[in-house]
């Protein structure tokens, strides 16, 4: 569900050319797909998930769940038969709204019916798919073009939402029984969400974490052009793809790995010390290749080994900052998993154009935005998330609720 989510717009990437070629309509229009270049469904998960994550704590999460995904799968059959440019916007920005639901809702479900170690271990395992998906989901889009037109992305995007929609109803109960559910109209609701603004640890870990996805976008939409253009991973055609996915590569085993990590530590270390190692390394990883690049050194192995570092690091940020935000905001879990996604991609679209700002994209100006981003992520840390004192962490007894 989570994965899916995220993958809509990745799954676009390898449409732009086919889109194109179909004389149909005037839905052809390649600065329609990406994030980098302003997906209008990027939008729609962004702000979804600000507001459909306070009303869950009211509402409860189950109905959500399932509107969320019978919407996301009609959207996507409007979005494949959309006669116009106009049609196909709008429809990508409601996909967007349904599909934050998945996204929002399930980091509140497992704060809903885990804490502690066991709610970190699952959270990890979140991270592990959110992070993964949009790197295999390019692929997953060239395969469907190879046997149809761009339309056909999303006729499979509404067919995976139907089965996400069979998945929910059969395996998700109701997380958040009435009596913990926040009364009020849906003013009240909202308001929880200023309210959790105003603690200065959640504000902290928060910006820890959505500047750290902030390095990681500056480098997934950097990379592609550093790899082809300056180490010839993409000699010419159709390899493009291929060495957008092999730049991407970095991205994806390093996040898994240690996502894996991350989960076998949980319980063992603090969650905050988690934290403090994984944006060390992040810092480490970038302030090396940009003094590499500073003195002449630029080779794909060292530049490579740098962003996986970078992506490691990052892969054990994100569940650990993910874990406590929740926990600082238990009283309202909805609200803070929905503030957590809105800095993701309010940070992460950001980032994206940053490597090529300046006119042109090379190693160096894609490392130093990356280092931009994570030095922001490293001040938060130690001015207003403070990790030596012990916020998120699990206290008592953990387990299932």
């Amino acid at each position: 569900m989570r994965g899916t989510r995220r993958t809509t717009h990745r799954s676009l990437r390898p449409t732009r050319a086919a889109a194109a070629g179909d004389r149909r309509t005037s839905v052809s229009r390649p600065r329609l797909f990406g994030p980098e270049r302003g997906d209008s469904s990027l939008v729609g998960l962004a702000a979804g998930q600000v507001v459909l994550g306070p009303v869950s704590d009211a509402r409860g999460r189950r109905r959500l769940l399932l509107a969320g995904s019978g919407m996301f799968s009609a959207l996507s059959l409007v979005c494949a038969l959309a006669p116009s440019i106009a049609v196909f916007g709008i429809a990508r920005l409601l996909q967007g709204i349904a599909g934050s639901a998945g996204l929002v809702i399930g980091r509140a479900v497992v704060s809903d019916r885990f804490t502690g170690t066991h709610a970190a271990r699952r959270l990890s395992t979140l991270s592990v798919i959110g992070m993964t998906a949009p790197v295999l989901a390019p692929v997953a889009g060239g395969l469907v073009l190879g046997v149809a037109s761009w339309r056909l992305v999303f006729e499979v995007l509404a067919l995976t939402g139907l089965l996400l929609l069979a998945a929910v109803w059969a395996w998700v109960p109701e997380s958040l029984p009435v009596e913990r559910r926040r009364s009020g109209d849906l003013r009240s609701v909202l308001a929880a969400t200023v309210g959790l603004l105003r603690r200065r640890e959640l504000v902290g870990h928060l910006l820890v974490m959505g500047c750290g996805l902030g390095a990681l976008f500056a480098y997934i939409t950097g990379s592609p052009f550093v790899f082809q253009s300056i180490y010839g991973l993409s000699p010419a055609g159709c390899s493009l793809v291929f060495a957008a996915n092999a730049a991407n590569a970095a991205n994806a085993v390093g996040t898994v790995v240690a996502g894996a990590a991350f989960g076998r530590l949980a319980g063992h270390v603090r969650l905050n010390s988690l934290l403090v190692m994984g944006v060390a390394l992040t810092m480490a990883s970038t302030i090396t290749l940009v003094a590499l690049l500073a003195v002449g050194i630029s080779t794909f192995p060292a530049t490579w080994a740098c962003f996986f570092g970078l992506a490691f690091g990052f892969g054990t940020v994100l569940p650990a900052s993910t874990t406590i935000i929740l926990a600082v905001g238990s009283d309202a879990p909805g609200a803070a998993s929905g503030m957590l996604g809105g800095a993701q991609f309010l940070l992460g679209a950001a980032a994206a154009p940053l490597p090529g700002v300046s006119g042109g994209t090379t190693a160096m100006s894609t490392a130093v935005a990356v280092l931009g981003f994570v030095l922001f992520s490293a001040v938060a840390l130690i001015t207003l998330a403070r990790p030596w004192q012990g916020h998120g962490e699990p206290v008592g007894p953990v387990g299932n609720r």
